[in-house]
């Protein structure tokens, strides 16, 4: 008897006891939510859209026209960064991608906006047709034909589903997805109360859309998702697997929901998948960070 209560309690106690890194994943989602909530009073307000930019000025009379100064700016112009558009989660607001932003901007990319959509929005087709619009409007100020999108969790359930169901792979070269609900979260029925957190419980009417057929998708997807992100229940469902879609899935451990659009090391791996002309899909489909 003795000989089988023995492994039965080390299983046990090892089931209880966190690891390492779990611990030190939750340490760092509280600081991380401690910070945040300090910050999220600067995000509430809706961002102004940048002034548009002047065209480059024409040669003045009797200068040649292949005056530098015009080159230069048609240069730059020509080889700069796709306008990045960031998403935040639920509840949040744009406050989220303060360091994201910065990391951005710090490697070259100039046009860097963000999107607060409502709290009292309940249906993420609302919220979806609401970044449509954003979209044509930083198009037009920028004249690009196309933006990347970033979205953090619910933000890029709402980019995918403007993307694949709404026609914004016209505009949407790459969607990157932070712990985003692709698969429908559990966790969600613990918020059920709101109608968006019930769009994001496994079989909703939206899942089961984003599940549909998507055939001729323009838009190159790269989802993030956590090993230790608890609000995504099982962790994979932040996983897209759609035949149709192309898609890389980006595994990152040792990283908290909270955590992914503030990891340094995540921020590079977006940078580097806004970056890239490739898919560069491994042979199991997935990549690994931190």
């Amino acid at each position: 008897m003795r000989t089988r209560t023995l492994p039965f309690i080390t299983i046990l106690a090892a089931l209880l006891r966190p690891s390492t890194a779990l611990v030190r994943s939750s340490v760092l989602e509280l600081a991380i939510l401690t910070g945040h909530l300090l910050m999220y009073p600067t995000g509430v307000v809706q961002e102004r859209p940048p002034p548009r930019r002047a065209l480059p000025a024409l040669p003045a009379a009797g200068d040649t026209p292949d005056t530098p100064a015009l080159h230069e700016s048609v240069e730059t112009e020509q080889e700069g960064h796709l306008p990045v558009l960031l998403l935040h989660g639920f509840i949040d607001n744009r406050s989220v991608f303060v360091l994201l932003r910065r990391s951005l901007r710090r490697h070259g990319w100039k046009q860097v906006e963000s999107l607060n959509y409502s709290p009292l929005t309940c249906d993420i087709r609302t919220a979806a047709r609401l970044l449509g619009r954003h979209v044509e409007d930083i198009c037009a100020r920028t004249g690009q034909q196309r933006v990347d999108v970033v979205g953090h969790s619910l933000g890029g359930l709402i980019a995918r589903y403007y993307v694949q169901r709404m026609g914004g792979d016209a505009r949407v070269r790459t969607l990157v997805t932070l712990g985003t609900p692709h698969g429908g979260t559990r966790a969600a029925s613990l918020l059920a109360a709101h109608p968006l957190v019930r769009q994001m419980r496994p079989g909703s009417d939206v899942v089961a859309e984003l599940a549909g057929p998507a055939p001729d998708c323009a838009t190159h997807f790269i989802s993030f998702w956590s090993d230790l992100d608890q609000l995504m229940v099982p962790v994979e469902c932040a996983r897209i697997d759609h035949p149709d879609l192309s898609v890389r899935n980006v595994r990152v451990t040792g990283v908290g929901h909270l955590a992914l659009p503030v990891h340094w090391e995540v921020a590079a791996g977006i940078r580097q998948a806004l970056t890239t002309e490739e898919t560069a899909e491994d042979a199991s489909g997935a990549a690994s960070v931190a």
